[in-house]
């Protein structure tokens, strides 16, 4: 029993982490969620489909409360959101079938070039 309370514990806290950083940086919760789920215990593929599914409801409470504060732009948002639901399933479809060890390379390369793009852009 206090494993098992401890495991929700663990799970809140990193639930609080990813959708802080999730809102404060409007996105990249899922960066922090797949390195953390997979510490946690999951596999690399478990770990991002997890980290979908978590991001879904911090996405949307964000999205509710910037929108609140007039900070939505829906000529933009109705076109990304449709190619980023075209990007989702590709990927997801993709993270089906890459071996571990080249989505473990390609997660490290987004990390770095985001990391990169945020320094210097």
């Amino acid at each position: 029993m206090a494993e098992k309370r401890r495991n929700l514990v663990g799970s809140l806290g990193l639930g609080g982490v990813i959708g802080a950083a999730n809102s404060l940086f409007g996105g990249g919760g899922g960066m922090l969620a797949v390195p953390l789920l997979e510490r946690s215990g999951l596999t690399g593929k478990q770990a991002h489909a997890t980290a979908i599914l978590v991001i879904l409801p911090v996405s949307v409470v964000s999205f509710i409360l910037y929108a609140l504060q007039g900070a939505f732009w829906g000529a933009v948002a109705v076109p990304t959101a449709i190619g980023v639901s075209a990007g989702g399933w590709i990927g997801a479809k993709l993270l089906s079938v890459l071996p571990k060890r080249r989505v473990q390379f390609l997660f490290a390369i987004l990390q770095l070039f985001a990391g990169l793009w945020m320094i210097f852009v």
